[in-house]
This record gives C-alpha cells, sequence and structure tokens, in this order.
C-alpha cells in the first residue's frame, strides 16, 4: 500500500475560491501529501485523487453508483492496485437529522458507522447557527472508535481534520478514512455552506 495512507492523522483543506472542489491533504508534519479536484458538470459524482497537485499519478478514485440517490453510495478503488477497498454510503432519511454513512468492506458489507456527534448539535448547525458551529464525526467499527474528523472553525475556508491514531488494531483502512474526509468536504460541506 502506497505509504502516504500510513499517517494517524491528515488535515484537509478545501480552496475557498475555486470554480470546482479542491481538497489538499497534508501529513502530520504539515507536508503535502495529496491533491483532489473534482469535476464540474458532472451528474454522477467521480472524485480523483493523486499523490501530487501536479496529478501525475492517480491513487484513488470515488465514484457515486447512481445519477440522483438520497441514500448514495460511492465506492472507493485504489487506482494504483486496480481494487475496490470499499465504499461509503449515505443514510438518506436518517441523515436529515444528523449526517450518518455505513462503511462498507469490499463485498458490500457493513463494517461501520460514520456519524455526526449528536442529534442536539446537528439541529442547532441546521436550524439556527449554520457553519458557525463546526461539524464533529466519529467513525466507529461496532463499539470500537476507529477515527474522529473535527471540521475547524474557519471563516475562508472548509478544514477538517482526520484523526486515526485512536485504531491502534487498523480495523479501517485509510483509504476509506481519506475518501470519508473528500466526501465530507465536497458533499456535506457544500451542504452547508
Amino acid at each position: 500500500m502506497n505509504p502516504i495512507f500510513q499517517h494517524p492523522r491528515y488535515l484537509l483543506k478545501r480552496q475557498a475560491i475555486a470554480l470546482t472542489g479542491k481538497f489538499r491533504f497534508y501529513d502530520p508534519m504539515g507536508t503535502q501529501v495529496m491533491f483532489s479536484e473534482q469535476k464540474m458538470f458532472r451528474l454522477r459524482e467521480d472524485i480523483r485523487v493523486y499523490a501530487d497537485e501536479a496529478k501525475t499519478q492517480e491513487v484513488l478514485s470515488i465514484k457515486a453508483r447512481q445519477i440522483i440517490d438520497f441514500s448514495a453510495a460511492y465506492d472507493v478503488v485504489d487506482t494504483a492496485m486496480n481494487q475496490k477497498v470499499g465504499a461509503l454510503r449515505r443514510k438518506g432519511l436518517r441523515s436529515l437529522l444528523r449526517d450518518e454513512w455505513e462503511i462498507l468492506d469490499a463485498n458490500d458489507r457493513v463494517v461501520g458507522l460514520l456519524f455526526e456527534d449528536s442529534i442536539g448539535l446537528a439541529l442547532l448547525r441546521r436550524l439556527v447557527l449554520g457553519s458557525w458551529l463546526p461539524q464533529n464525526y466519529d467513525m466507529t467499527f461496532g463499539e470500537t472508535r476507529v477515527g474522529d474528523l473535527r471540521q475547524n472553525f474557519n471563516l475562508f475556508r472548509y478544514e477538517l481534520n482526520l484523526d486515526f491514531s485512536m485504531d491502534v488494531s487498523h480495523l479501517l483502512d485509510r483509504r476509506l478514512g481519506i475518501a470519508a474526509g473528500i466526501l465530507l468536504a465536497a458533499v456535506e460541506g457544500k451542504e452547508s455552506s
């Protein structure tokens, strides 16, 4: 597996002024390790992740299965290895109150959950404070917490800290965690702005 997927923490920054979503991932030392750019005017989401901003080495692809789907599923593929890693599926109706996603393995079996911190804070964000109250997501495999995705308060750009350091048993494939961060920045971040 590519060493860029081995870090316990990442910082994702979404460029504020751009026609398309541009995402940069930084390792714990502050070095940019990945770059992604959404394609414009796509009916079906197709996000590519590269090891560098020049886009010389594609490392992941994240593709929506359907054109329009309230409970959208996104396949995550390690393009360097031509291997499906798993998928992330949004829980449509449940995401009205608070954002909730299922984490699927390569055979589409549910292995974990990604969910917004609490219903109360989620409703406060949606009804009153909007982006003034940053989002926080937990990733779990059963009862085991494997990740924390916490948005920084920033008026000028979307920033998301991805922390997988509590996953000492490496239950979560970091590639799925990184894809989750991009989807939150692309899908949920777009909705809250």
